[in-house]
Parts: C-alpha cells; structure tokens; sequence
C-alpha cells in the first residue's frame, strides 16, 4: 500500500519526477542510479501502479504519478516545516536552507551563501537556478525556503524583502559604432540585432514593458537560454543584448564588452527576497533574511568591485 512508503522514498520520487531522470536525480541526492532506481521500483510496488512511463530516455508521469507527486510534496513540506519549528524552538541556526534564484542572481547569490554559511557553519544551503517562470511554479508547490527575484507576482501571497537594486543595462562588443556614441534611443535599439533570453525571463520582460510604454516592440536576432549564452554571443558581435549589470563585471573589466549608454537605461529594479506568506520561517530562514537586508547590498557592491 502507498501509505507504506517512506519519506526518504518520496523525496527520491519527487526529485525523478522534477528531472525526468534518474541518472540527473542521483546526483542531485548524492546516490547511485541502482539506488534510486531500486526506492522508485519499491514504491510503485506499494502503490501498485505505475508512476512513471519512458519515453525515449525521458520519464514521465503517469495519471496515477501526478496525484503522487502532489500528495508527496505535501508531505514532504510539512516534515520539512516541521524539522524548521523544532530548530526553531531549539534556538539553532542550523540545517538546510533552500533557496531558488533566477539565472541573474547566480551571479551574487553564492557569494551571500558563502559569507552566511561562514558565520553560521550549520546551515547546509541549496540552491536552484531557474527562470522566473520556473521559480513561481516552484513557490506556488513550496519547493524552497526563499525566492531570489526581481519582479515579485501577484497572484501569490508572498512576504518580500528588497535588499539591493539591480542595473539593467544595455551591452555590446566594444567595436560597436553604438559604443561610446550620446543619444543612443530606445528607435535605435530595437532597429539593431537584439539578442535575447527565452520567453518567461524576467530581463526580458522588464526590456518589453520598457519598450512598450514608449510604444516600441522588439523582433528578437536571436533568443537565446541564458545570461552565458547572451554574453557570448555579444562578444562574438552576433548583436546587442539587455544584461544585469551584475552579470557582466568580469567581462566590462576585461574590456571583452562594453555599455551603450541608452534612452531609459540603465532600468534600476530592486531584488526581492520572498517567502510563502501562509508559513512561519523558520530561525534560519529569518536569520538569512536578515542577513540579506543587512549585508546583502554591501557584499554585492565589493564583488562588482573586484
């Protein structure tokens, strides 16, 4: 019966449903692949119905599998809310503190890890890269402990913290004719070969809804999945590209890119953390918020500086 499976099954299951792999779940639990399979086969013997069909080297879910995974991350959330309101009571910064951030924040967001976990060496972290799309479903499933955005929804009822401000700005290879010109327009921006990220990146919206309150669309050059890919391909003169200034310090240092000073640009947005409102943080979680306020633009600021 399902009711005999065990959490240690439950979490493997829901790490092979997110990936559609195995192989890609094993490494995320630090497990062999047989293990993981031998927790998956045990637990759809429990159920008595497949939860999972394959599909080339793709799982997938099955009928039965969804109704699994969505009781399972209940669950999952309520021991780890539970584990959280014992360290709580206890008094002890301690334990796993997850956190999901979209692709720009990998930029800063280790760094504020690394520095937290220094003062506080109990604190295991994890961290999620993801686009803004991936990351609201992500929080509306309580997946993590903390959110990293910059543009918080409004169909969630979240609790947001803004610690530092984001700079948007406008990037090219350093021989552009655009590079070191004044009055550059939002015109001649979108007449230029503009690469982009995919749809659901926050950036990236940010960039269309600039562009639309001056009445301007954007036909994209190129859409690519990632901030690497985008400086990439700016450095190899494909086109012009919107980036966080955060994310383009090594390069603008290197003198392998370079900013248009552009109408409207650089957009300054603040970054958000976010928490579920319908839960209580736990100790770590709130010391990390704290920390977040307290510290975050000042060690954010002295990385951009090196």
């Amino acid at each position: 019966m399902i009711m005999h499976a065990t959490i240690q099954q439950m979490r493997l299951f829901e790490a092979v449903a997110r990936h559609g792999s195995v192989t890609r779940a094993a490494e995320e639990v630090h497990l062999t692949q047989p293990a993981v399979s031998i927790q998956i086969r045990r637990l759809e013997e429990n159920a008595g119905i497949s939860l999972f069909d394959q599909i080339g080297r793709k799982l997938y879910l099955t009928a039965a599998g969804l109704e699994v995974l969505e009781s399972s991350r209940k669950i999952l959330g309520e021991m780890d809310h539970l584990s959280d309101t014992v360290d709580t009571m206890r008094g002890e910064v301690s334990g796993p503190l997850r956190v999901s951030v979209v692709t720009t924040a990998q930029y800063f967001l280790p760094h504020l890890l690394g520095e937290f976990v220094r003062l506080y060496p109990k604190v295991k972290p994890y961290m999620a890269v993801t686009n803004r799309d991936s990351m609201l479903a992500r929080l509306e499933s309580y997946q993590d402990d903390v959110y990293i955005m910059g543009h918080v929804p409004g169909s969630i009822e979240v609790t947001r913290f803004p610690f530092v401000d984001d700079n948007i700005t406008v990037v090219a290879h350093p021989d552009h004719p655009f590079v070191g010109r004044a009055g550059v327009t939002l015109k001649d921006l979108v007449a230029e070969r503009v690469l982009v990220r995919e749809q659901g990146s926050g950036t990236r919206r940010a960039t269309e809804r600039l562009l639309e309150e001056h009445g301007l669309t954007m036909t994209p050059y190129m859409e690519l999945g990632s901030a690497v890919a985008l400086k990439q391909g700016v450095m190899a003169g494909l086109g012009i590209a919107v980036l966080s200034r955060y994310s383009i310090s090594q390069e603008l240092q290197l003198g392998k890119l370079a900013v248009i000073e552009c109408e409207a640009f650089p957009l300054v947005r603040p970054w958000y953390a976010v928490h579920q409102s319908d839960r209580l943080p736990s100790i770590t979680v709130r010391t990390f918020l704290a920390f977040l306020e307290k510290e975050g633009a000042r060690l954010i600021g002295a990385m951009a500086e090196i």
